[in-house]
């Protein structure tokens, strides 16, 4: 096996997104290599990262131009001697993660990295591994990527190709790769938008990646003509989603407002134009996608604008609100005329698949032989899940959480995140469950409007991401991960608001049943719907869900499981009425790893794991703590007791387990 370490950072999209984008293509290529993403800036600059992006941010949208001068004097002596990105600690985590990772190839998507990499090994001898630098600019490139010493640069265009010849780097050491855009890109490459009619309607996508008092503006005056249907993006904003459905009921049907999404490779394909910041992640994803774009923020790299949209000819730029409507105007008028120019010139540009064409260089790179490192067949997802019959008889303590939360809704993470953060601790099940509200309740509507729950028209969205990260859940880690929601049904009182899980579940199901209804579904599709935190939060701040717990005498016959410990709180009562029960994080964020989970003994099969947990059989409950295995939880259990008589620890290294009675 090779491992493959990408160094990012996220001070803007395209670094961050370029290193994921790489992560999944090489995955895809090669299921047997090991694949780390780091972001050091993260935890080795402290709340300097929070601080820097919001800078560059603030700095990008007001003040391109000042921009501009700090970003090209990110050179050895900036990082060296002004202080400002506290060097010494980024060299220090930087050792200790090439210690820990042993890596056979490093890939860095920000130009910092080649340069701290070069400064820790100066004076010793050759490094242990390759260093290949993806080159992320598309305009003018930063001088940090000089300042290492690469094996190799993949750049994006030919352009950024001739400024590393203009730096006396030898031609053999330049790949034209493109952008690292999503490995969607190449499985979607022959989808397209047909071309418009003359009368429309015609498809936009806003793209808006911060605030704006423009963006409102700008978008009703492209709702003004009833030609134009406009989708909305906001990228993890609630606020402004929020303002931005106020503003724009009144257009109807005619404009939708989405909050974060995963589709936006979808989107670019089925939308005639896209409008957004040019130089982001999402200009190179519409390039990919050979979907026109018309910037309406400009970037540091002005080069960048006029040369890769002007020049070329495949968008315009039009900052101002009356200047981007008319360009819309311009492009769609005598039947589409330019913008079938723009489509045609984008064609020669575009590569959807270049992701997976660096993935392949980088895996001739670590000289990987396919056929003596093949992954056995058991090893796939699909045969796991087609086949119990694989691990019967293999009993095993499983570390299980089956209530998590995800950016999809009011989480920090998004699912790959996810699965990569429980997958390092060596968790065997995890299940995602994003809020999905009622819409028929007043809490229900303002928690959609405000995106703290799914959107129903993102329901299939959600299964199809967690499907795809359910495959390299198991590839990867050997993790199961299973699709489920958090219906939640708030009242305005306590006792008439209930959330209920359903876990596992290969469907969607709409918000709008009654609790007796959705139940039927989940059990329906084999799935199991758990009470959850059922009874009164007292170590944590949240919505005290008691209609369950209330009408337990109609409930229990349909439900599952309780939960009996939500993150740090415990609910003895559960046990007192000796009702079948998990124990679950109820994740939201990192710090919320720390909590009850739950330890099922079984074979590591979705349907063994069920079937435990309905006939409340092998289960028991611990309190997880770092570097935790499911073995380690096992020898850190207490002698069986009933679970009225267990007390949550106190000390953070205790681990006491509740097994089942």
């Amino acid at each position: 096996m090779k491992t493959v370490l990408i160094l990012t950072a996220s001070f803007a999209d395209r670094y961050a997104v370029a290193a994921r984008n790489l992560s999944d293509a090489l995955e895809a290529k090669c299921a047997e290599a090991k694949v780390e993403v780091a972001d050091l800036f993260q935890p080795a600059s402290g709340s300097f990262k929070s601080v820097a992006q919001k800078a560059y941010s603030g700095l990008m949208r007001i003040a391109p131009t000042w921009w501009a001068g700090i970003n090209g004097s990110v050179d050895r002596q900036t990082l060296g001697e002004s202080g400002c990105f506290r060097v010494s600690r980024l060299q220090r985590a930087l050792g200790h993660v090439l210690q820990e990772a042993q890596p056979d190839l490093v890939v860095s998507t920000y130009p910092a990295y080649a340069m701290l990499i070069h400064d820790l090994y100066q004076d010793h001898a050759e490094r242990p591994f390759r260093l290949i630098s993806v080159v992320t600019d598309s305009g003018t490139i930063q001088p940090g990527w000089l300042a290492g010493a690469s094996d190799w640069f993949s750049v994006s265009s030919e352009a950024v190709a001739e400024q590393l010849r203009a730096q006396s780097i030898p031609e053999d050491r330049i790949k034209v790769h493109g952008f690292p855009v999503s490995v969607l890109s190449s499985e979607l490459r022959k989808e397209s938008c047909p071309a418009p009619q003359s009368d429309g309607p015609y498809r936009i996508l806003f793209h808006v990646e911060s605030g704006s008092k423009k963006v409102a503006k700008s978008l009703k005056r492209l709702l003004d003509r009833e030609e134009n249907h406009v989708t909305v993006v906001v990228d993890c904003n609630a606020y402004l989603k929020a303002d931005l459905a106020k503003k724009l009921k009144q257009y109807g049907e005619r404009v939708q407002v989405l909050g974060w999404t995963n589709r936006m490779p979808q989107l670019l394909r089925s939308h005639h134009l896209v409008i957004g910041k040019a130089g982001s992640a999402v200009a190179e994803e519409a390039i990919a996608a050979g979907c026109p774009m018309i910037a309406n923020q400009r970037v540091n790299d002005q080069e960048y604008v006029h040369t890769l949209i002007n020049n070329a000819e495949i968008g315009a730029v039009a900052c101002k609100p009356r200047q981007l409507a008319e360009s819309v105007r311009y492009a769609f008028k005598h039947n589409a005329k330019v913008w079938k120019c723009w489509r045609s010139n984008l064609a020669q540009i575009s590569r959807p698949n270049a992701s997976l064409d660096i993935a392949q260089a980088l895996l001739d790179e670590c000289e990987i032989a396919n056929s003596s490192h093949a992954v056995p067949e058991q090893r796939t997802a699909e045969h796991i899940l087609a086949n119990p019959a694989v691990q019967r008889g293999m009993t095993h303590h499983l570390l299980c959480d089956f209530h998590i939360h995800t950016n999809y809704s009011d989480g920090k993470l998004s699912v790959a995140d996810v699965v990569d953060f429980y997958g390092v601790r060596h968790f065997d099940c995890i299940c995602i469950t994003d809020h999905l509200a009622d819409s028929r309740r007043l809490i229900g509507k303002l928690g959609r409007l405000s995106r703290l729950t799914l959107s129903p028209n993102q329901l299939e969205e959600y299964f199809d991401v967690i499907d795809r990260q359910r495959r390299r859940a198991w590839r990867k880690y050997n993790m199961l991960v299973m699709t489920g929601l958090e219906f939640n049904k708030d009242g305005l009182t306590k006792k008439s608001s209930a959330h209920l899980l359903g876990i596992d579940l290969t469907a969607p199901i709409v918000d709008c049943l009654d609790l007796p209804e959705t139940i039927a579904q989940i059990h329906a599709q084999g799935g199991l719907a758990v009470a959850s935190h059922p009874h009164i939060m007292k170590s944590e701040w949240g919505k005290d869900t008691l209609y369950l717990w209330e009408n337990q005498e109609r409930f229990d016959p349909l439900i599952d499981a309780w939960e009996i410990a939500n993150r740090n709180n415990m609910f003895n009562p559960v046990s007192a009425k000796r009702l079948p029960y998990l124990a679950n994080s109820d994740f939201h964020k990192p710090k919320h790893i720390y909590s009850w989970k739950t330890l099922v003994s079984c074979e590591k099969e979705p349907e063994a794991i069920k079937e435990c947990i309905r006939k409340n059989e092998r289960i028991a409950i611990t309190l997880y703590r770092e570097a935790d295995s499911a073995a380690a939880q096992l020898a850190a259990a207490v002698s069986p007791a009933s679970a009225s008589n267990v007390v949550p620890p106190r000390a953070r290294g205790a681990s006491p387990m509740l097994p089942a009675a």
